[in-house]
């Protein structure tokens, strides 16, 4: 025992700090032990219960570095202490790509790549060079406070593990910022723990890298760190487990980053406090300078996710500064912008469900609607799920669009003085998670005579009454939801009728085709008993059958053409593909040709979609020339469109034939024509954002010009 006590350096009273140390490793054993025991166990929870377990031998190792009291055994386990703590940048970085994210199953390979690296990286570095990551010079022994002056390999692994830091950090804002109400409240205090922890590392960290040491009491302020995280996240499990959400991350948010500001402002901050001490000489307050700074930057991100201060904030400068609440302005742009490019029923209330409790600073608001058989269904939440809202309501009496006694509530009205039915089973499917949360109000979209939905508020924070104005604000909200799912059903009517009417044109050319092509074969069917001896009979028949089937077939493949069109663009010389495809007309002699190509840059286009369009519109003109005509085929720039022009002096069409039926399928003036070849063009001309135009006059030929630009990508 003699010997095991001296091999470690505990030869001495266990310190103060140390038995801090060992709390916190106990501590986060035991989180790390009920991460593990979870019923639903996902990766970004192992990678959790790695990670808290990694800081548990962290800190015992650290303990027993804090309390050795010979150099050499202090080198050993520091060494041991570095060595552990390169494990954490690869556990906690994939645990922060992975925590409440609702795309973790997918788990990017970029992703991977970065994770891979963050583990073998900062490993390989503490494993290869572990003989220089702790060579002990005792400046100062005060009490055991040794000084460990760092070689290269402990600067680069310093490097590493800030890097590693910042960027889970990064992870976790992003994150957070994506949920909205009661999701962020679930997931608020493990990412405030984490949030400390990494926070300190910085700190730590950061004085490492400014005077290539470190010392004791820099520990003691990771642990201390530690156990205040371990405390937070305590309260995470008691309120909702690991409190895993599906988060899904905007551009927005991942465009921007609050946690590189704030690091980037602590460390210019300390460089500049570094630089004083460097030419004043008096370094003795430096630690405590930089430690300041980093708690108030500290305390400014609190500041920042705080819903309560970030409300009393708006009162307060509402009430003295004399202005409305609320910039209605900036609201209604914002509502704008968030509706404006939404599709369908769905993404327009979720992006109203967030949009309004951001506004108005409420945790759960549900937006629910009647369906076509006039039943209440979930439409989207900021706290629960499809399948909980779905559950909350096996039996909803009083529920219709157009009862009477919901009829009469134009307006927003509170869920705990209505009275009714109707009020009962509102207030059945959307029960407070919050004792405090004040009263919950609902707003009815309505349209015309007739309710199309309705959205509940719940669980405000501080539980603060809706004013007027507010009321007020919700109301237009409300109307103007109401107007956008109005014209979204509108919309899905109109293009169920289109697809009607297109199914029915596209049923119609078949049975006509069809009708014929079975005509052609029912007739040499009866024929062919009578008049099978007959050489001439059998080759007509043979060739008759064969022309039916390139036209059944060539009709299939230009449909299936039209079915799903999918552009390879590729940086391609217009020139030489026009070139090409004029070679269609070789079979025709007694067509003039003339071309001018002129067009010098190349352009990114689909070789074989574009070249169809070109051949398309060659094959076109030849049918529509005589013996003798001309056909012209030029390609130039003009400003910033590329041009391909196909010209003929044949028979022309219509004024009524262009405007009417020139780019719809199944409309063609030649006999053999199937009338999808220029309906084909035009979206494959579209695709590329171009345009065509068309002038023709009866009896005087045809002018084609395909349009491209040249300072856009393809899509």
């Amino acid at each position: 025992m003699e010997n095991a006590i001296h091999y470690i350096g505990l030869e001495g009273i266990v310190s103060p700090n140390s038995v801090l140390a060992l709390a916190a490793a106990t501590f986060s054993a035991a989180l790390a032990v009920a991460a593990a025991c979870q019923k639903r166990r996902s990766l970004a929870t192992w990678c959790f219960s790695a990670g808290m377990l990694t800081f548990a031998l962290e800190s015992l190792f650290g303990a027993i570095w804090h309390d050795a009291l010979v150099s050499e055994r202090a080198a050993f386990w520091e060494t041991v202490t570095l060595v552990t703590k390169s494990f954490l940048p690869g556990i906690w970085l994939c645990f922060s790509l992975t925590y409440s994210r609702g795309n973790s199953r997918e788990f990017p390979a970029r992703s991977r790549f970065l994770v891979l690296v963050a583990f073998l990286v900062p490993v390989g570095v503490s494993l290869v060079f572990r003989d220089q990551l702790a060579p002990i010079f005792p400046h100062d022994q005060s009490g055991g406070n040794w000084w460990v002056s760092s070689h290269a390999a402990a600067k680069t692994l310093n490097g590493l593990l800030l890097i590693a830091a910042v960027l889970v950090l990064v992870n976790l804002e992003r994150t957070f910022r994506s949920a909205v109400g009661t999701m962020q409240w679930r997931i608020k205090f493990m990412v405030l723990g984490l949030g400390i922890v990494f926070g300190a590392r910085i700190y730590t960290l950061s004085q490492a890298l400014l005077f290539s040491g470190d010392m004791m009491a820099l520990i003691d302020v990771e642990t201390g760190a530690l156990l205040i995280a371990c405390i937070l996240i305590t309260v995470a499990f008691l309120r909702s487990g690991l409190g895993e959400i599906d988060v899904y991350l905007s551009h927005a948010v991942l465009r921007t980053s609050l946690t590189v500001l704030l690091v980037g402002a602590y460390l210019f901050i300390v460089g500049v406090l570094a630089q004083v001490v460097a030419r004043t000489g008096e370094p003795g307050t430096f630690q405590f300078q930089a430690f300041v700074v980093l708690l108030g930057f500290a305390l400014l991100a609190v500041l920042l996710v705080s819903n309560r201060i970030r409300q009393n904030i708006g009162s307060f400068v509402s009430r003295h500064f004399k202005r409305p609440q609320y910039d209605f302005r900036q609201i209604w742009t914002r509502f704008t912008q968030c509706t404006s490019s939404v599709l369908d029923q769905s993404g327009l209330c979720a992006a109203a469900a967030k949009l309004i409790s951001e506004t108005f600073n409420v945790l759960s608001v549900t937006i629910w609607l009647f369906d076509e058989q006039d039943r209440l269904a979930f439409a989207a939440s900021t706290s629960r799920s499809e399948h909980e809202a779905n559950d909350a309501i096996p039996n909803l009496p009083g529920l219709e669009p157009n009862l009477t006694s919901i009829r009469g509530l134009s307006k927003p009205f509170d869920l705990e003085k209505a009275k009714g039915d109707y009020a009962e089973s509102l207030r059945q499917i959307s029960l407070s998670q919050f004792r405090t949360g004040g009263n919950r109000v609902c707003t009815p979209f309505w349209t015309g005579d007739r309710c199309i939905g309705m959205a509940i508020l719940a669980d405000r924070v501080g539980g603060v009454p809706y004013t007027v104005e507010e009321l007020d604000l919700l109301k237009c909200m409300g109307d103007q939801i109401a107007v956008g799912l109005l014209n979204l059903r509108l919309t899905e009517e109109i293009m169920r009728g289109k697809e009607l009417e297109a199914f029915q044109a596209m049923s119609a050319f078949f049975v006509h085709d069809l009708k014929n092509a079975a005509s052609t074969l029912s007739l040499t069917l009866q024929n062919l008993p009578v008049h099978f001896d007959d050489p001439i009979f059998r080759q007509d028949a043979l060739r008759g059958i064969g022309e039916t089937a390139n036209r059944i077939n060539q009709l299939i493949s230009r449909l299936g053409a039209l079915r799903h069109l999918e552009l390879k663009p590729v940086e391609v010389d217009l020139n030489a593909l026009v070139a090409d495809a004029l070679e269609v007309l070789q079979s025709a002699p007694e067509i003039n040709v003339v071309k001018e190509l002129r067009l010098e840059p190349k352009l990114k286009v689909d070789r074989d979609q574009f070249g169809s369009v070109i051949t398309n519109l060659l094959l076109n003109a030849r049918d529509a020339l005589e013996r003798g005509g001309e056909v012209r085929v030029e390609t130039r720039q003009s400003d910033d469109w590329a041009i391909v022009s196909v010209a003929d002096n044949g028979c022309g069409m219509s004024p009524a034939f262009l405007r009417a039926s020139l780019f719809r399928p199944f409309q063609t003036t030649k006999k053999k024509g199937l009338g999808i070849g220029m309906f084909q063009s035009k979206m494959i001309v579209e695709a590329h954002r171009g345009k065509i135009r068309v002038e023709s006059e009866p009896g005087a030929g045809t002018t084609f010009r395909v349009m491209l630009p040249l300072n856009r990508q393809t899509t």
